[in-house]
């Protein structure tokens, strides 16, 4: 098991090429994600880098490429790194990435969910990457928290600077109510969002668009 503290440790050097975009995923494995809903959860976010839409952002600037980081969380001593920071400069970096994905198993892990736990462990992430223009973190969720600290009590000063935290909730319930207690508590910094997707089959498009939404947007303004 990696653990938080000991996560970034981990992690190889990277390349001094300029970065446009940091990006790093955590993703939800507590005990409301089955067996099933983990794997869709999982491919659906190695299908959505692999869209014919996302692959054109991604590799717009070749000089000034996206990294990104993926791990998955649920109690708050249970934050396990599953890609490392790798650099999208081709679609060779891009299909090993994605294998990775395909290719990982979900380590045992506690089932409470910890999302400010996940927040601080993306926090870290992204300090390792001080060059990049833009900084992001995703936190992908079924559940609100109810172990560790809570999101909102995660002060604003341990947010680094520049970086946004964005969330994509699985969420059905006619009246939003996960979606709204993310945009309250979760998410924070500029232009920052909650993606939704009713269910875990719907997971794939949901972060599609949302990896749009994040990747297009720095990829205009550097070309302003």
């Amino acid at each position: 098991m990696i653990r938080a503290a000991t996560l970034l440790i981990c992690l190889p050097a990277f390349a001094d090429a300029a970065c446009r975009q940091a990006l790093a995923l955590g993703l939800d494995v507590s005990g409301s994600v089955d067996t099933h809903e983990y794997r869709l959860q999982l491919e659906g976010l190695a299908t959505a880098l692999q869209s014919d839409r996302v692959q054109e952002v991604l590799f717009l600037q070749a000089a000034a490429p996206i990294r990104i980081s993926v791990y998955e969380w649920s109690g708050p001593q249970d934050q396990h790194l599953i890609l490392p920071w790798t650099t999208l400069q081709s679609v060779k970096d891009l299909q090993r990435a994605v294998g990775q994905l395909w290719v990982h198993q979900r380590n045992v892990a506690a089932p409470t969910t910890a999302i400010g736990s996940a927040l601080l462990t993306g926090f870290a992430l992204l300090d390792q990457q001080p060059d990049c223009w833009k900084r992001t973190l995703d936190i992908s969720g079924d559940g609100r928290a109810n172990t560790g600290p809570r999101p909102q009590d995660i002060s604003s000063t341990r947010l680094p600077d520049g970086v946004t935290v964005n969330g994509l909730v699985i969420d059905g319930s006619p009246t939003a109510e996960l979606a709204n207690y993310y945009e309250s508590y979760v998410i924070r910094g500029s232009g920052a969002f909650v993606e939704t997707a009713q269910n875990f089959e719907e997971y794939a498009k949901a972060m599609e668009r949302k990896l749009l939404r994040e990747l297009e947007s720095i990829a205009t303004g550097a070309l302003e």
